[in-house]
């Protein structure tokens, strides 16, 4: 919105500040701050009235996480709020890539939304079916697929790039809309399976939204991207102004997610934002960067998969508990212990994968 500014630079020249999307990221990630935090108590005391008895605990879980029944979840409304006001006010809402990650983000949501509405009225860590959610999710991301391969005004916007190699694309022509479609889902799916501590996923968030805010910027700007040897793609640096919005309104979660958490995630917020962050790997062409920089996220859904699968085949166990987080909780580590640790890991896959921009 404030964009549009700029069409009265030549009368005032400080509008031409809203040009520039650095200037501009730093505007969305300090708004949607202040959003999270002025309307996060209010938020907070809401759901802990609707909600009554809160999140249900799972009965196997470890029995330290027995003393967090009834606080309250949903806690993403207040980050789906701060970023996408934050979106609208700061953006360029002209620009096509703004509104598909949008559009990924409030669909995903809305999703997760009704999934924790089911689990707190039912009390049971059941909630929408699976196969019809993620029916609705493949919906939503191969919808968002289509536009972004139709958006992208360029002649590899249906191939697939790699790190390391500046010179390798594979056209999946037609069957990148799929394959797209699967980079969202399993994002969106693999922040979810991640959140299970406090403060566990929403650092990691913030660390690959930063990440990908970088690359937004840098695969945008043709002076960048031709200095790295990275494919230009026209657009997608306003990307990096969501990303700012989306780390603004994580640092203001964090503040009420901090053990011990006075509100979750729940899957309103991290099947949103894991849509988001899938979504902009698609459109900036770093999907398979996005596996290094999401590493952690992939290890926890790994985890899960690994598990069901050789449970399933054997009748065995081979974490004490999936996602792993739980595996190492039932080790004997301390919740504290486990986070900080994960977050560690997750800075590490973030710097090894924004080294693949330069190691080409």
């Amino acid at each position: 919105m404030l964009f549009w500014l700029t069409e009265f630079s030549d009368q005032v020249q400080f509008f031409n500040l809203f040009r520039y999307i650095t200037f501009r990221t730093g505007g969305a990630l300090l708004t949607s701050a202040f959003i999270v935090f002025l309307f996060g108590p209010r938020i907070i005391a809401v759901l802990r009235l609707r909600q009554g008895r809160g999140q249900p605990i799972r009965a196997d879980g470890p029995q330290t996480h027995f003393k967090k029944a009834g606080t309250p979840t949903m806690g993403g409304l207040m980050m789906l709020i701060g970023i996408i006001g934050a979106t609208l006010l700061w953006g360029n809402l002209t620009n096509p890539y703004v509104w598909v990650v949008v559009a990924v983000t409030l669909g995903f949501g809305a999703i997760g939304f009704y999934d924790d509405y089911l689990k707190v009225t039912k009390q049971t860590d059941k909630g929408f079916s699976g196969r019809s959610r993620l029916a609705l999710e493949f919906l939503i991301a191969g919808l968002a697929a289509y536009v972004i391969m139709r958006a992208g005004n360029v002649p590899f916007s249906s191939s697939l790039a790699f790190p390391f190699f500046k010179e390798l694309l594979i056209n999946l022509g037609i069957i990148f809309i799929p394959f797209a479609a699967f980079v969202i889902v399993s994002a969106g799916n693999a922040v979810n399976l991640t959140d299970g501590l406090d403060g566990l996923a929403i650092v990691p968030i913030m660390i690959a939204a930063s990440s990908f805010g970088v690359i937004a910027y840098l695969s945008g700007n043709a002076i960048f991207a031709d200095y790295l040897q990275i494919h230009f793609v026209p657009g997608t640096g306003e990307l990096a102004v969501v990303l700012g919005a989306v780390i603004g309104a994580g640092l203001g979660f964090l503040w009420f997610n901090a053990p011990p958490a006075a509100i979750f995630m729940g899957d309103t917020g991290s099947l949103a934002l894991g849509g988001l962050i899938g979504a902009v790997a698609v459109a900036t062409k770093h999907e398979i960067v996005m596996i290094i920089i999401g590493g952690l996220f992939v290890a926890e859904a790994l985890s899960v998969i690994i598990q069901v699968a050789y449970f399933k085949a054997t009748g065995r166990r081979i974490f004490l508990m999936a996602p792993i987080h739980h595996h190492f909780e039932k080790l004997g580590w301390t919740e504290s212990q486990v986070v900080i640790r994960f977050w560690i890991i997750a800075v590490i896959l973030a710097l090894v994968g924004l080294s693949t921009l330069k190691l080409r």
